[in-house]
């Protein structure tokens, strides 16, 4: 190939014949669609996709309390999220409006 192309041949290269692009723009005729519109059940349709669809449940177990090496509690945090660290960071928020000392004992997938 000549490295100096026109822009007819550049185009020829690119998309082929000049003839076929203007035979596939061409505009198509539709046919007329009805004048049913069955607008609420499609939305419907949707609305139940969306709420089946499954969302990833972690479950973490923390151990709180108020006193330093005193009485502890159990708590258990579910986050709607698949990764570990941002379910401890949200689990720990929560308890530390509550309780003074936290600590993770365990995070399990639901």
């Amino acid at each position: 190939m000549s490295p100096e192309l026109t822009e007819d041949e550049m185009r020829q290269a690119l998309f082929g014949d000049s003839e076929q692009l203007t035979q596939d723009n061409a505009p198509s005729v539709q046919k007329p669609l009805p004048n049913i519109v069955d607008t609420q059940s499609t939305k419907a349709v949707d609305k139940k996709k969306v709420a089946k669809a499954f969302t990833p449940r972690l479950r973490v177990t923390l151990r709180v309390g108020n006193e330093f090496e005193g009485k502890t509690y159990e708590m258990i945090h579910e986050a709607d999220t698949l990764s570990t660290l941002l379910a401890e960071q949200d689990a720990t928020k929560v308890a530390r409006k509550k309780f003074r000392f936290v600590e993770v004992v365990s995070i399990k997938s639901m």
